[in-house]
């Protein structure tokens, strides 16, 4: 197996299979194949084989379904991009090395890794869309390939050294990492302080990995810019000046 990731904002990763190799991932992540490629979708990938496996898959943010990649008879390749902007990491997996990754994060992976529910907390409606916290675990043995959102900042913390993160800034990390969900102290700071009220404190030793575009906040953004309809049917777009000029196209009052 040879792999390759190209591109700068938006990179793709592309697997080099020879015959009977083959790499998983969730159903839908597929960009392309080549004809020697084909394509098994089932439950039993990623640690599923049985009904608390899948359980505990789905529960950590992951699909029901995985699909297998396999190269038959020739060798072949399957690329897979990224969907917002950002990075792709590869991580060796193993028992004495395993990983904690944000619900999105998981890009693909060869066989033998397992997928399962590493921490999952409510943190009531409208923080993180209303789905509260939730990391998958990595555990087996192979090698995974991550998607984290953005620029990716790398942090290596010696053992006892505390790092504070807004939690939809973590991207993955060490499952050596100790990691837990805590208030913004104060009151003032909590309530005015527009940085919510919960932060991620990751205490080493370990590494992690931080993305500066959580797609929560870039759906947020975007959320701005989006038609939403009035009482009488007709689209409004916000937005500011460009928000009002697409706004009034939209509402027929470009006169």
């Amino acid at each position: 197996m040879q792999t390759r990731i190209q591109g700068t904002v938006m990179p793709v990763l592309e697997v080099q299979l020879d015959p009977n190799e083959s790499v998983f991932a969730e159903s839908g992540e597929l960009s392309w194949m080549t004809q020697s490629i084909q394509m098994t979708t089932h439950t039993q990938m990623g640690g599923g084989g049985g009904l608390l496996g899948m359980f505990k898959r789905v529960v950590g943010g992951g699909s029901l379904f995985m699909t297998e990649y396999r190269a038959m008879h020739a060798s072949g390749e399957v690329a897979f991009a990224t969907k917002v902007p950002g990075h792709i990491v590869p991580v060796s997996v193993s028992p004495s090395s395993e990983y904690m990754v944000h619900r999105h994060g998981f890009l693909c992976a060869t066989p033998q890794v397992s997928i399962g529910v590493g921490f999952q907390q409510s943190l009531g409606a409208g923080i993180f869309g209303g789905d509260g916290f939730m990391l998958q675990k990595l555990g087996g043995t192979g090698t995974a390939w991550l998607e984290l959102s953005g620029e990716l900042i790398r942090k290596d913390l010696a053992p006892g050294e505390t790092l504070r993160v807004h939690p939809g800034h973590v991207g993955a990390f060490q499952a050596s990492v100790s990691f837990q969900i805590t208030t913004v102290p104060g009151i003032k700071n909590a309530i005015f302080g527009g940085d919510g009220i919960f932060l991620a404190a990751l205490t080493g030793p370990g590494t992690v990995w931080l993305q500066t575009l959580p797609i929560s906040r870039l759906a947020h953004q975007i959320a701005e810019y989006l038609p939403r309809s009035e009482g009488n049917g007709r689209a409004v777009v916000g937005g500011g000046l460009l928000g009002g000029i697409v706004g009034s196209m939209l509402n027929g009052d470009n006169n």
